[in-house]
């Protein structure tokens, strides 16, 4: 007899070992976390290019203080400038810009700026050197509040928001709207998503269960 809550019928499953997969466990970890937001991150060289690239591997780390991270996979540009300089920027990536947000991955010189290759505009920030995206609604401020490798591939970021910027087109009774945001996801592969049909489930406390 199956255990209460269990499932009664026989499953049939593929285990995977990530001792086993090595590299490959990279693209089931992006095929099954998902979907994924992207962060559009700016920062700023030592030499004063402006480098500009998504990062998926991005969320909230914490409230109080406001924190976000992203992951380096790799030492890419936007790792080495966040570290050496201590700043760095978010900016949403709309689903209208989908193809810039793409070509900004494209592993351009680190002499060569993003802005300019995909023609995008520098918009100043209000707190920090790197700048916004100008065609993007929205913009986090950040300054990097710590580092956390792992084996040597990945590095977390985490960057303190010390400003937001919203346009004020894609606020709804003053709050942002998700369906004025239009964000872009990242799925597994080359496969990307848009945000589709959003629903509403308010959380149910607990006196409120049936009993």
């Amino acid at each position: 007899m199956a255990r209460a809550g269990w499932h009664s019928e026989r499953v049939s499953r593929r285990d995977f070992d990530p001792a086993a997969l090595g590299s490959q466990m990279y693209p089931l970890l992006n095929s099954v976390v998902v979907p994924r937001p992207i962060a559009w991150v700016t920062t700023r060289s030592d030499q004063g290019v402006d480098n500009l690239a998504p990062h998926s591997y991005f969320t909230i780390s914490s409230i109080e203080p406001p924190v976000v991270q992203f992951t380096s996979v790799g030492h890419k540009d936007s790792l080495r400038n966040a570290v050496a300089t201590g700043e760095f920027v978010v900016s949403l990536c709309p689903e209208h810009l989908q193809e810039q947000v793409n070509l900004t991955a494209t592993d351009f010189p680190a002499d060569t700026s993003e802005y300019d290759a995909v023609g995008l505009t520098r918009e100043p920030s209000a707190r920090v050197a790197p700048c916004r995206v100008a065609e993007s609604p929205l913009a986090l401020e950040c300054r990097v509040v710590g580092t956390r490798e792992f084996g040597g591939a990945s590095t977390v970021v985490f960057g303190e928001v010390v400003w937001v910027a919203l346009d004020e087109d894609v606020l709804r009774n003053g709050r942002p709207d998700i369906d004025l945001l239009r964000p872009l996801a990242r799925l597994g592969g080359n496969q990307w998503s848009t945000i589709g049909q959003v629903s509403e489930h308010r959380r149910v406390p607990f006196s409120e269960l049936p009993s």
